[in-house]
């Protein structure tokens, strides 16, 4: 029996002053509109402003990828989001993955089994997703036609399989933002 990991959510603090809304130009106060959130404006949104058609860009797709209707489910795109955070080493983003797989699927047991290094806990589909993320994020030429066989085994198609594919590798991209922008830790 695998303990059940409770992740507390870490604060992001930035390397770069974000733009302070008071301040913002009427393109970097529009470009943050793309956001998805009904909170405030992140000072990671806000950093990333500072460029606002970048963001605009970066947004679209981001919002594109994970939050779109239809297609692989948003638990398991989140399960893809998780398993490559945790290859690349973002922490923040791990853990924001994490809680919304555990608030998406309403349970912890696949967050904790990876949390505790116990992959062999988790249920065929989330196996091979978590396999094929990690594969894709460490070295994507590893990820090998066996890996998309396995996936179509438990029951993903192709348009699955590809916003799965959406889902891993722009956070190859996300990972690497948060790295250079700033760092994140547990706000104490």
């Amino acid at each position: 029996m695998i303990p059940s990991v409770t992740l507390k959510p870490l604060t992001w603090h930035p390397h770069i002053a974000p733009v302070e809304l008071s301040e913002a130009t009427p393109q970097q106060i529009e470009a943050m509109k793309v956001t998805p959130s009904n909170k405030k404006v992140s000072e990671y949104v806000r950093t990333l402003a500072h460029d606002p058609e970048s963001y605009v860009a970066r947004t679209v797709l981001f919002n594109a990828i994970m939050y779109v209707d239809g297609g692989l489910p948003h638990a398991d795109r989140e399960l893809g989001a998780l398993g490559a955070s945790m290859v690349n080493g973002c922490k923040f983003c791990a853990v924001v993955h994490a809680r919304r797989h555990a608030n998406l699927t309403k349970s912890n047991d696949v967050v904790s089994a990876l949390y505790f290094d116990k992959p062999e806990q988790l249920g065929p589909r989330d196996a091979a997703i978590h396999r094929f993320a990690r594969r894709l994020s460490a070295v994507p030429s590893e990820a090998t036609a066996e890996d998309i066989a396995l996936l179509k085994s438990v029951g993903m198609n192709d348009v699955d399989i590809v916003d799965l594919i959406h889902a891993i590798s722009i956070f190859g991209w996300a990972n690497r933002l948060m790295h250079v922008l700033g760092h994140a830790d547990s706000g104490n």
